[in-house]
């Protein structure tokens, strides 16, 4: 019966414990809820102006309430300050929450705001600008409400002051100074005064740390003022002493903006030093005092007269070049008309043949006929005309100046020397033909040989100009159209690569990206630094003027040889035209690129800007060398495979070389090598071989020359030059190699540069040494282009901006404008630089001048 029992009332035990677990979480629960409805809520009328002492735990919340004006024609800002006076707070912080009209403002105190590689940074002192909400009524009584809570059961202390600040709206070209920190924010509001389109916010600080940020954002709320958050909207910039960003109207459809400037936590972003990493992930770092003082000034930017007057003052400087190049070219070519004239009507001849008192003319039939007789004259005639001509070749180039007449004269006396030695050579073969070739050696390879032929101790230019013109001629065409096809494929990608960098910097507002001097940076459209891309017209235009000069040049020559001009067959230097039209080309393309790099620059993209001035100066070197040695310059494929191969190293070093030791050794090598090897190629003019027999080659002859037989070198001259090239170009290494310098591509640019110039020394001076001259134009175009490369230098080296720091640290380089308030000491740079290039290919074109009426056996090699 007992068993029955217990198994009866077994389930109804069962019941009866469950509802006694639901009865007990019910009470428990009831007892929370009755606990938390105990939690003190109190709220308070409080006033502007007045310090709040009061303490919070989770038991209490306050609630501060406060009302103030709104004026539409009127803006104030208004302040909240707070501060922890607890200690160890950061465990369980007080939460400050601010209900406005149309806006809610949170933070915490402590404040931890966040550095790099995580690092936290407690702030107790907090200072908040409150956001303004927009108004349409005249005026409008408007309230907001403090509330203070926490979750720490302890009691915090905390003092809190709300203030009107006075000094909120920002007025035009009025200074305004203030203090700022990173837990203390400040912005400002600005208003576009009627006729301003556009304004430059200039931020300027005595510190250079703490690092700090420049932002200009729309009139809306939330503001982004805090170290983590200015980044999200609008623009900005990082700063140390200076800070400006240009501001247009268009952009801001209330025609107002704020400007916030906030310290960072770190100065990293600055290039100042990186703090210690804490020992525990979660350890909390004291920052110290981060407290900067800055000042404000908004002034109104150039209008749209100043855009006009700096456009029309470029195209009028280089405009003035075509107007000068024009009447130069009236000039010589009146003057040409008049050397043609005067051959017609020789001022020497009887007056009974002229038919004027001292002057007796020559009609064109009777002189041609006189071309024609010429040759036909007997053998007497002609020994006499070659004895004539010996004793005229004594008269001086001033005289053959003056005697036309007698220049023809003797331009057909060298042609009958010339028919008699073939026919003579001729003659000669014919009495040696019944000689055995056992008996008596002709030497014929003497004067075809090019193994025999260059490596005579002295060498004339008639002596490397042995290949058909025609064939050379195409052979340096193909430098010009290959340039042209490297131009377009070069140019094209880099255009759509700073059109996305120009989109990027306006649609992310971070001015970081770009490298400007944003004390004179004038947009127009959606171009950030319009007067810098402007600037590079000159390169373009002047570019364009050479190719039109080196045009004009090639028709003159190519008429004279079609009439079979005897200077132009075989006096002077060969001429021929690619290698002008390659440089013409590329000082267009270095206009073009570096108008790219202006877009934006930086370090990424600054090999544009580069890039075809290592082609201009290895285009100018062949060019030089090629003057005299027109056989053996080398081809248009070997010579940009080479140009290619450099380009490549500046990307390499640009991306690998900053502070990369093993870069810098492999380079200096190669460099090495390579002046080696050109060394030796320009001492034996091509006639050596590098394959495996190369060593023994050089042993032998250091054993030859040097030891069984001290001899000095054969080609004097060449040695010269090339020992002082070899002694620039291992002192350049060992620079490279010691001090590693950050602008890799400007080392590499500087290497070409003082290889140019130092053979256009070792030109000039074995051109004079020679006993050639050099004519007033030539010496005109030297003159000028050494002062103004002198002024361009001058401009170059103030260093606006340089990428090799950081953005913050490069703005300190910023200057105002110094030209029409509208360019820079970069934009003058430009200006100068293109006009000292276009003198400098202009000497190039008419330094050799001179020797157009030499033959070309007179004119040394070199």
């Amino acid at each position: 019966m007992v068993l029955r029992s217990g198994c009866k009332f077994g389930p109804v035990l069962v019941w009866f414990r469950l509802g006694y677990v639901v009865l007990l979480w019910l009470c428990v629960t009831h007892l929370r809820c009755a606990r938390a409805e105990t939690k003190t809520v109190v709220q308070k009328d409080a006033e502007f102006d007045v310090t709040y002492n009061d303490t919070v735990t989770s038991d209490n919340q306050t609630i501060y309430a406060f009302n103030h004006t709104v004026s539409r024609n009127k803006t104030e800002g208004i302040r909240v300050t707070v501060d922890v006076l607890s200690v160890g707070a950061e465990s369980s912080p007080i939460l400050f929450v601010v209900r406005q009209k149309q806006a809610v403002l949170s933070f915490q105190v402590p404040l931890i705001l966040r550095g790099l590689y995580q690092r936290k940074y407690p702030y107790a002192h907090v200072g908040r600008t409150l956001c303004q909400p927009p108004t349409r009524s005249l005026t409008e009584t408007q309230y907001f409400f403090v509330d203070v809570s926490t979750l720490s059961s302890l009691g915090t202390h905390y003092q809190l002051r709300i203030s009107r600040v006075d000094s909120f709206t920002l007025h035009t070209d009025k200074k305004f100074s203030f203090t700022a920190s990173p837990s203390q924010p400040q912005y400002f509001k600005y208003v576009f005064p009627d006729g301003v389109d556009t304004v430059i916010v200039k931020v300027n600080s005595e510190m250079t740390f703490p690092c700090s940020v420049m932002s200009i954002q729309d009139i809306q709320c939330p503001v982004y003022d805090l170290d983590n958050n200015v980044a999200f909207i609008g623009m900005y910039q990082t700063m140390t002493k200076t800070a400006a960003i240009t501001v247009q109207r268009k952009d801001f459809p209330s025609n107002s903006f704020y400007v916030v400037v906030v310290v960072k936590t770190e100065d990293e972003a600055c290039g100042g030093p990186l703090r210690f990493y804490p020992l525990r992930p979660d350890e909390l770092i004291d920052a110290g005092n981060r407290s900067k003082t800055l000042d404000v000034v908004v002034s109104p930017a150039i209008s749209s007269d100043v855009y006009v007057m700096g456009m029309l003052f470029c195209l009028g400087i280089f405009l003035s070049f075509y107007l000068l190049t024009f009447l130069v070219a009236c000039v010589e070519n009146k003057r040409m008309h008049r050397r043609r004239e005067g051959l017609l009507n020789p001022a020497d001849m009887s007056p009974a043949e002229t038919g004027k008192p001292g002057v007796t003319p020559v009609s064109p039939y009777e002189y041609g006929s006189f071309v024609d007789n010429a040759s036909t004259l007997s053998s007497e005639a002609i020994t006499d005309s070659i004895a004539s001509d010996a004793n005229y070749r004594y008269m001086g180039q001033e005289t053959l100046k003056r005697r036309p007449f007698l220049t023809a004269i003797h331009h057909v006396a060298i042609r009958i020397e010339r028919s008699l030695e073939s026919v003579a050579g001729r003659s000669r073969q014919e009495s040696l033909s019944s000689i055995e070739e056992d008996d008596y050696d002709t030497l014929a390879d003497i004067d075809s040989d090019k193994n025999i032929v260059r490596t005579k101790k002295y060498l004339c230019v008639s002596d490397l100009a042995r290949k058909d013109k025609r064939v050379l001629s195409k052979k340096y065409q193909i430098y010009f159209w290959n340039i042209v096809t490297i131009g377009v494929f070069y140019a094209l990608p880099v255009i759509q690569l700073v059109i996305t960098y120009q989109t990027v910097v306006n649609v992310t507002g971070n001015q970081d990206i770009c490298y400007y001097n944003f004390l004179c940076a004038h947009p127009l459209g959606n171009l950030s630094a319009f007067n810098n891309i402007l600037s590079n017209l000159g390169y373009v235009m002047l570019g364009l003027l050479f190719l039109l000069i080196v045009l004009q040049r090639d028709i003159i020559h190519s008429r004279a040889l079609d009439r079979n001009d005897l200077n132009a067959l075989e006096c002077g230097i060969p001429k021929h035209f690619g290698l002008f039209y390659a440089m013409g080309t590329a000082l267009m393309m270095e206009g073009l690129l570096s108008a790219c790099y202006h877009v934006c620059p930086n370090y990424t993209n600054f090999q544009f800007d580069t890039s075809f001035m290592y082609m201009i100066a290895g285009l100018c070197v062949l060019k030089l060398y090629q003057k005299r040695h027109p056989d053996i310059n080398a081809s248009a494929y070997t010579a940009y495979a080479c140009l290619a191969a450099v380009i490549f190293f500046s990307v390499l070093g640009v991306v690998f070389g900053k502070g990369n030791m093993v870069f810098w050794i492999v380079f200096s090598v190669l460099h090495i090598l390579a002046t080696m090897l050109l060394s030796t190629q320009l001492y034996y003019m091509g006639r050596w071989r590098l394959n495996s027999g190369i060593l023994r080659r050089i042993v032998y002859v250091i054993y030859t020359d040097c030891i069984r037989q001290c001899s000095g070198p054969m080609y004097i001259d060449r040695m010269v030059l090339l020992v002082m090239g070899n002694i620039v170009n291992w002192s350049l290494a060992a620079y490279g190699l010691l001090k590693t310098p950050n602008d890799f591509a400007s080392y590499l640019l500087a290497i070409a540069i003082c290889n140019l110039l130092l053979y256009f020394a070792f030109y000039i001076i074995m051109k004079l040494r020679s006993g050639e001259r050099i004519q007033c134009m030539a010496m005109v175009c030297i003159l000028f282009t050494a002062v103004v490369w002198g002024f361009a230098l001058f401009f170059f080296f103030q260093g606006l901006s340089t990428w090799q720091k950081t953005p913050a640290e490069s703005r300190e380089h910023n200057r105002d404008c110094i030209v029409l308030s509208f360019f820079d000491d970069h934009d003058i740079w430009h200006f100068l630089s293109s006009i000292a290039m276009f003198g400098s290919f202009l000497v190039l074109l008419t330094m050799d001048d001179d020797l157009d009426n030499v033959q070309r056996d007179k004119i040394f090699v070199f």
